[in-house]
């Protein structure tokens, strides 16, 4: 009996705990969907932000380095003995400076000589004047006359000759020294092309490494640190292939100046050649032509006509002196060499007791006082840049200051393999802060789109009929309106159509909104 009472208690109470169990689930749920609906029902929150007016610009920004406009070699125009040239490499020089100068006493001689002829011509003219007063006394005076003229001419004829073996010599030594030079920039070519292939293997290498640390960070075994740091290193690696590039380029240069260096040697010993030969043959006939006047002199003492011819004859013979002599003293003024520009030595070529040559170049003079910032555009974005255009730049060597120049040149045709077009910025040096060579950033302006209305780029809703913007009005309600899109930047997409400044835009909200919505604000406007 007492075994059924306690049974059926047990039952009682295992049906009370089962009901209590099942009011409580059924409660919970009621709760949730009361939750579910109030959720459904509830005012979403957004964050807005106003649409602007304000200017879309584009720009180009490019790297680049300072150059001079203006590199003058400054040359000799008398070939003799460099005897002072004590400026180096970064010295300052001023116009008008003299830079060098060369030995000038045989020069000097020549003025001399010069000289002396014109004297000498000179009194065989008066002498012959002298003659015209008196037939015996002009007959003598002449005869004299023309035996000096005699003997001069067979001194000048012998010093032509000893000349013309000295300037021959000299002519062959530059062209020796000239082939020299070919020959060390030949060189300077193969080592310039070792150095590119050395560069492109440790391109290539660092390019390797690169793909294999992609492949690696992919994966997730090497942190993204060192990916950047096979990013720098194939950076670098091309760095080297373009300068290895550029140290050919310029041994190419180098060869070429030799070889026109070479050329100019060959062709001035030829000049030296031929006018030796021409002044020798000059001489000569000088020579026969005063024999001949001295057999005319002995000869014609009757002819009067004779006589004055021959005062023509020296009177031509001193205008020719003094012609050559005006020509030795330009030559003597011609061995101190003076500076056309004012700048700073940029390249020293010669040292003091180099025998130097005419056209041989002794130093080079770059004018800083305005300098180039150049570097390069591709080909989509030359047509935006125009000559005279504003630019700013921004040097490595000057960190925190921005410089503005102006579009100077634009190079009208590519380079080949680059396909990108050479682009100089004109700066104003007046306190010498540009040194040719600083590297920087140039940045320019190559578009603009004044008073446009923009918004935010997460604002504007792609969507397969087109652009649409959410926009609140003043009530919190949520209007889907389609846009027309412009001319955008890094900042926002410009609205040509369909928004005005000031109108609130949702950039960020929970759900999608609908046409109509209430919403709460909850961003920055």
């Amino acid at each position: 009996m007492k075994q059924r009472i306690f049974l059926l208690l047990s039952l009682l109470l295992l049906g009370s705990l089962i009901g209590w169990r099942l009011t409580v689930k059924k409660r919970d749920t009621q709760d949730l969907e009361k939750a579910s609906q109030a959720r459904k029902t509830a005012t979403p929150a957004v964050e807005v932000k106003e649409a602007v007016r304000r200017d879309i610009v584009h720009t180009f920004n490019g790297i680049g380095s300072i150059e001079a406009p203006y590199n003058v070699k400054i040359s000799s125009k008398v070939t003799g003995l460099l005897q002072s040239m004590n400026l180096r490499e970064g010295d300052k020089v001023t116009a008008g400076q003299v830079v060098a100068t060369i030995d000038p006493s045989a020069t000097e001689a020549q003025v001399h000589q010069q000289e002396a002829l014109v004297a000498e011509a000179k009194a065989r003219l008066a002498q012959a004047n002298l003659a015209t007063n008196s037939t015996n006394v002009g007959i003598t005076a002449q005869i004299q006359q023309q035996n000096a003229a005699v003997n001069s001419a067979t001194a000048f004829y012998k010093q032509v000759q000893e000349n013309y073996k000295s300037q021959v010599a000299a002519a062959q030594s530059s062209v020796i020294d000239a082939q020299g030079r070919l020959d060390s920039a030949t060189s300077a070519i193969a080592n310039a092309k070792a150095n590119l292939a050395s560069a492109k293997a440790n391109l290539a290498n660092a390019q390797a490494k690169l793909n294999r640390s992609n492949a690696l960070f992919a994966k997730g075994f090497i942190a993204a640190q060192d990916v950047e740091d096979k990013q720098t290193q194939v950076a670098v690696s091309q760095s080297g292939v373009e300068v290895a590039q550029g140290q050919i380029d310029g041994a190419i240069s180098a060869q070429k100046s030799a070889q026109a260096q070479k050329d100019s040697a060959q062709f001035q010993a030829g000049i030296v050649k031929t006018k030796g030969v021409s002044d020798i043959e000059a001489a000569r006939s000088s020579l026969v032509q005063s024999r001949a006047a001295l057999a005319v002199a002995k000869s014609n003492t009757s002819q009067k006509f004779a006589y004055q011819e021959n005062l023509n004859a020296l009177r031509s013979a001193v205008d020719v002196a003094e012609a050559q002599l005006r020509n030795a003293r330009s030559l003597l003024n011609d061995t101190v060499l003076h500076s056309s520009v004012s700048g700073y030595v940029s390249a020293k070529y010669l040292d003091s007791g180099t025998v130097v040559t005419a056209g041989t170049p002794i130093i080079s003079v770059q004018s800083a006082r305005q300098v180039y910032m150049t570097t390069s555009v591709s080909e989509e974005i030359s047509p935006l840049i125009h000559k005279g255009m504003s630019a700013s730049v921004e040097l490595d060597a000057l960190p925190g200051k921005t410089f503005i120049g102006a579009i100077q040149e634009i190079n009208p045709a590519a380079e080949l393999q680059s396909r990108q077009f050479v682009l100089r910025v004109t700066l104003d040096n007046p306190e010498n802060k540009f040194k040719p060579g600083m590297y920087g950033r140039v940045r320019i302006v190559t578009e603009r789109f004044a008073n446009a209305v923009v918004a935010p780029r997460e604002a504007i809703k792609r969507t397969p009929k087109g652009a649409i913007v959410t926009v609140i009005d003043s009530e919190g309600i949520a209007h889907l309106k389609p846009v027309e899109t412009g001319p955008e930047d890094a900042l926002g997409i410009a609205v040509t159509d369909g928004l005005s400044a000031g109108d609130k835009v949702v950039t960020l909200s929970q759900n999608p909104l609908k046409e109509g919505q209430k919403v709460k604000i909850g961003g920055a406007k």
